[in-house]
């Protein structure tokens, strides 16, 4: 089938969000499998309009992933699970702040999916190339999210 350039993007960040995609070709043949016709060229733009960017995961392959979604959509907490699983190598804390750090190019990774998913201890974060900062709220403290956000990566 056939879907609007929207609809097919939407599915696009769905699958990119729900399993490691390595190329363009993989990414046809998944949309292919849920019964969306595209071609590599029209992937190809629609990554590029999505923003989708090549990451090395934790596991060192080079996989496509979006930076950010729109905030409207909460991530479901096994997605957020996953993330925090393939991509936080280690966590610190000091303060009301937790240090994540992720393989080069991933912490917008990390960053996004806290950031659309609702944990109430968590403010905010702040991402750079392999490093993110997790702003715990007052009370919680930032040794008390990392711990959390630990065992939620099998940490």
């Amino acid at each position: 089938m056939r879907l609007s350039k929207a609809a097919r993007q939407h599915r696009i960040a769905q699958i990119l969000e729900q399993e490691p995609v390595a190329s363009q070709q993989q990414l046809v043949e998944l949309l292919a499998a849920s019964g969306v016709e595209a071609t590599q060229a029209t992937v190809s733009r629609d990554l590029e309009e999505l923003g989708a960017l090549k990451v090395r995961s934790a596991r060192g392959e080079a996989v496509y992933a979006v930076p950010e979604l729109p905030h409207e959509r909460a991530v479901p907490s096994d997605h957020l699970r996953r993330v925090l699983g393939d991509w936080v190598v280690e966590l610190a804390s000091s303060g009301n702040l937790v240090v994540v750090r992720t393989p080069p190019g991933s912490a917008h990774v990390v960053a996004s999916a806290l950031d659309r998913t609702p944990l109430p201890q968590i403010l905010g974060t702040v991402a750079g190339d392999d490093t993110l900062v997790v702003i715990a709220v007052e009370g919680v403290g930032g040794a008390e999210v990392a711990r959390q956000l630990g065992e939620l990566a099998g940490l």
